[in-house]
């Protein structure tokens, strides 16, 4: 016999074994999903966790907090897919996104596509499990979403767009899961939610402005031009007046302003960041964030522990 028994089944030669080659393969499906960058998962989990702590005055139901969870993870990479299809043959023109699975053919577009679906159908699952309008709520989420990386080609301030969808709609969604309605101060914390997405994306899209510049990409970066830095503070002024008039409507306390006191402080650091437009300095910019939806938060928790 001219094989061994050590041969036989074994992969051609040169060839991974197939635990390998599917390791690989799974591997590509995360990077795809942005499973190994998370700090998108986070700026769109705080703004939920704001709107069912303060729906759920301070004790949100964990069913509605688990499904609101998982439900972040799962839109969010689903966001990213359906985005980085749209964006596949643009991504390869970008130096930060050149690397990304679809743009350097790693992944085909029939395989992201069908992974945005299983996606899109588990976050049809999760949502089931809640009221009618929360149902309603997230069908017309879903739809902003899939529509984001298509309509960011027609619309020149695409980071509006992305706030709308991404950015805040999951605070009515959370009011309407935990309260069966969605009232006005829902909406105002909505506004904020929506600022808030303005200004760290308009961070994320000065990293790329140069490259946007060229291969006529439309984003809030181009767009404010030399007022980028101005804007962002107008737009963090706006938004922290948002967040202290809902505050002053729901009587709430020092915990709650200190925490906004400590998001001013991270907004006046990411103005020192930006100040001179250099692409790593507004990155670190944008990732500082998560910073300011974490201290919001904890003051937000803060307040219901030691309030009652």
């Amino acid at each position: 016999m001219s094989a061994t028994i050590d041969q036989i089944g074994s992969p051609p030669r040169g060839e991974a074994p197939w635990y390998r080659r599917l390791a690989r393969r799974l591997q590509e499906y995360g990077r795809l999903a942005r499973l190994d960058r998370p700090i998108g998962t986070w700026l769109l989990l705080w703004p939920a966790l704001w709107a069912l702590w303060i729906a759920g005055a301070g004790r949100p139901r964990p069913l509605v907090l688990g499904i609101f969870v998982l439900g972040v993870f799962v839109m969010r990479a689903a966001g990213c897919i359906i985005n980085d299809f749209a964006d596949r043959d643009i991504d390869p023109r970008v130096k930060r996104t050149r690397d990304r699975p679809l743009a350097a053919r790693r992944v085909s577009p029939t395989e992201a596509l069908t992974l945005f679906v299983v996606l899109m159908l588990l976050a049809l699952w999760l949502v089931m499990r809640l009221n009618h309008l929360t149902i309603e709520l997230a069908l017309i989420g879903a739809a902003l979403t899939a529509s984001y990386p298509f309509v960011k080609r027609l619309f020149p301030l695409p980071q509006l767009y992305l706030g709308l969808s991404f950015g805040g709609w999951s605070i009515p969604m959370a009011f309407a899961a935990q309260r069966n309605v969605v009232p006005r101060l829902a909406w105002v914390l909505y506004i904020a939610g929506v600022l808030w997405a303005v200004i760290y994306d308009t961070m994320y899209a000065m990293v790329d402005r140069d490259d946007d510049r060229k291969i006529g990409i439309q984003s809030s970066a181009l767009l404010f031009a030399d007022l980028d830095r101005l804007l962002i503070g107008v737009l963090q002024v706006m938004m922290l007046a948002a967040l202290a008039l809902l505050g002053r409507d729901l009587h709430y306390g020092r915990w709650y302003d200190g925490g906004l006191l400590v998001a001013a402080l991270l907004f006046a650091y990411q103005q020192w960041l930006i100040r001179k437009r250099e692409p790593d300095a507004c990155l670190r910019a944008f990732l500082n964030n998560n910073y300011v939806g974490m201290a919001i938060f904890v003051g937000l928790a803060l307040h219901y522990v030691y309030a009652h």
